[in-house]
């Protein structure tokens, strides 16, 4: 009776190794495979937008490993056997926000999801916006559907100085994953807005006389930190290193201001501390255009369709195409919205503009390379070239026409949304 117990016993063991076997190679098979699906993938479009050259008719996006691994015309790019095949009437770069507060404000509109703006100080610079991306956040989602596959967000303006920004994709479960730079820019504010949520700054005299008594501030901390002795140099402060980071030109100052007297003073600021500038907003720069070209500013506009209260009184849906004819660098934002959804989309707002005077390619443009460009990431993304990171965005026709819908997004060779928005 020993010997038949035994068998059993053998023939149990051996079917448990054979089956826990066979259970890890189809979990490592179901693991692995959409990985490699992601990995290989050809694009076909009835028009490529490289934003690296002219268009390309009936192209091919070839994806390998998250990159893009070759881009041309279908007569002279071959689908190697394998690839996953997706195709579109248009395809494009993956969009840019170049300034948003998606991540720190939720989409519910509670206490709760909302970090963009801390009321404790008009003075804050040392708040990071990577402690508070909430990466898995639904108008993260929201806008990624649409085609937004980078957004560059952080702390919101309403405060003198509220806090940094970061650079983000809209894909990934944590910020460690989403995150392209954590630290990009920091936000500043000027005229009636920056002194709406405190006692101080009342008028806009006094917001300046704030902003610079805190740069000369900086100032000293930044040179009493390179005294040879150690002992000569002041306490370590948070505050003050970001400041010092700005006035040494590592970090850009991005500065809402909105009408003629703030933008005048942002000048200013600007050519007294001699720090890398970016106007956030600029709803009256069409009125400056002479002055912000020879101070070599780049805008980040104003959401077109921006509600034209207080501020914002005198905005213009044909402000992009001013800034384009006027030479001057610029990039579309969604910004800061107050109702639910909580936020705008670029797509949509670069569309009015192209209603508005502003050529299609430019609005193209406006929304990938160049967006990249003032940000500092195009070596990254912002194009169709062969190295870069595989964001694409597929459509079934004119992006810029409110018919057309966002049928497929890519983002580092992921297929993170295939239906059509």
């Amino acid at each position: 009776m020993v010997i038949p117990s035994q068998a059993i016993s053998l023939s149990d063991m051996f079917t448990s190794k054979t089956f826990t076997l066979s259970v890890f190679i189809l979990t490592l098979l179901f693991l692995v495979t959409p990985l490699q699906a992601d990995a290989q993938v050809a694009i076909q479009g009835e028009t490529v937008y490289t934003m690296a050259g002219d268009p390309i008719e009936d192209g091919v996006v070839l994806i390998r490993e998250g990159k893009i691994e070759r881009i041309g015309p279908a007569d002279e790019v071959e689908i190697p056997a394998g690839y996953d095949v997706h195709e579109a009437a248009v395809v494009t770069p993956g969009l840019i926000d170049a300034r948003s507060v998606v991540g720190l404000a939720g989409i519910l509109n509670i206490e709760d999801d909302q970090d963009q703006l801390d009321t404790a100080s008009p003075l804050q610079p040392d708040l990071r916006a990577v402690d508070a991306y909430d990466a898995r956040e639904e108008l993260v989602g929201w806008l990624r559907n649409l085609g937004i596959t980078t957004v560059h967000t952080g702390h919101a303006p309403s405060a003198l100085i509220s806090g940094q920004t970061m650079i983000a994709k809209t894909s990934g479960q944590t910020v460690s994953e989403a995150v392209v730079d954590s630290l990009a820019m920091v936000s500043f504010t000027l005229g009636p807005q920056a002194g709406a949520q405190f006692s101080s700054p009342g008028t806009r005299s006094k917001g300046a006389a704030m902003l610079r008594e805190y740069l000369l501030r900086a100032e000293d901390y930044r040179d009493g930190m390179e005294a040879d002795d150690p002992a000569d140099r002041p306490s370590r402060n948070l505050e003050m290193e970001i400041m010092s980071k700005v006035l040494n030109g590592e970090v850009p100052a991005l500065i809402a201001a909105h009408e003629v007297p703030e933008i005048m003073t942002a000048l200013r600021l600007q050519e007294e501390f001699g720090f890398d500038m970016v106007l956030d907003g600029g709803v009256e720069s069409y009125l400056l255009l002479d002055e912000l070209r020879e101070a070599d500013i780049p805008v980040i506009t104003h959401a077109p369709m921006i509600r034209t209260a207080g501020p914002a009184g005198n905005a213009a849906f044909d402000t992009p195409a001013k800034l384009q004819e006027a030479g001057l660098d610029f990039a579309f934002q969604s910004g800061f919205e107050g109702y639910v959804p909580k936020t705008r989309v670029v797509l949509f707002e670069a569309g009015v503009a192209v209603q508005n005077g502003l050529d299609f390619d430019d609005a193209l443009r406006a929304l990938t390379i160049n967006a990249a460009a003032l940000l500092g990431i195009a070596d990254r993304v912002g194009s169709l070239e062969e190295g870069k990171d595989a964001d694409v965005v597929l459509f079934d026709g004119d992006p810029f026409e409110y018919v057309t819908r966002v049928c497929g997004v890519f983002i580092d060779g992921e297929h993170v949304s295939d239906s059509c928005k």
